[in-house]
């Protein structure tokens, strides 16, 4: 890759700024001082120095969010505030991208990573990666919606869903609520709230627990993050 590229993705700084940082001499590639950013580096093979430190790139990044309420799954947004936007900025160089999407009022685990290949095995609806919400819901959830659901239900476009497990925390007659965890092995549009309406029910609040083997940090409180751990990248691409 371009040795502008290899030192912004490094944390460096942007394109701008590194080739600033290339004008002072102090980039060396195999010893020698390199101040052209358009030099291709091998980051495998290639000895990359600043300042006479080596330089310590990874290619791909992983990390868990506990995203909050009023923040999109997305890249880049013109009118609300992204999940990128929670990053620091040494952190979103390497362009990492949302695995999915949490709606805009909902909490909880999201990975972000720019390993397309994970992102598309995790994704991949042939690859079933079971994804686990907790839900409030307004309406007193029963026996038999959690039959409908294990059976699949029929969304209002007249899709039909895939089977998914329901569990039923509690049940609040006198308030008329019900406190729920729900498995699905899809992610379509607002499907979680739409599976509930499809019976009948409406979700006040939605936060997901965990995607394939990962689960959400407890200790991460609402819009950080942290770089996931060795163990749970190795469990990820084993999903």
């Amino acid at each position: 890759m371009r040795l502008d590229k290899l030192l912004a993705h490094s944390g460096l700084g942007t394109r701008k700024e590194v080739k600033k940082l290339l004008k002072t001499k102090i980039v060396e590639v195999n010893g020698k001082v390199e101040v052209n950013p358009k030099t291709h580096v091998d980051p495998d093979t290639d000895s990359v120095t600043v300042g006479g430190e080596e330089l310590d790139y990874q290619e791909f990044v992983y990390f868990m969010m506990n995203k909050p309420q009023g923040v999109i799954s997305a890249t880049e947004d013109l009118m609300h505030e992204t999940v990128l936007d929670l990053m620091e900025m040494q952190d979103s160089l390497q362009e990492p991208h949302p695995v999915g999407r949490l709606d805009i009022d909902t909490e909880g685990l999201l990975l972000l990573t720019n390993d397309g290949k994970l992102t598309h095995r995790l994704l991949s609806p042939k690859h079933h990666v079971d994804k686990t919400y907790y839900a409030e819901i307004d309406g007193i959830v029963t026996e038999e919606g959690k039959e409908a659901f294990k059976q699949g239900v029929t969304l209002d476009d007249d899709y039909q869903t895939l089977p998914a497990e329901l569990s039923i925390i509690e049940v609040n007659e006198e308030e008329n609520t019900s406190t729920v965890e729900l498995t699905i092995q899809e992610g379509k549009f607002h499907q979680v709230k739409r599976m509930m309406q499809a019976v009948g029910k409406e979700v006040v609040y939605l936060k997901r627990l965990s995607m394939g083997p990962l689960s959400l940090d407890e200790d991460l409180e609402l819009g950080t993050y942290r770089e996931l751990t060795e163990d749970e990248l190795e469990l990820l691409k084993k999903a």
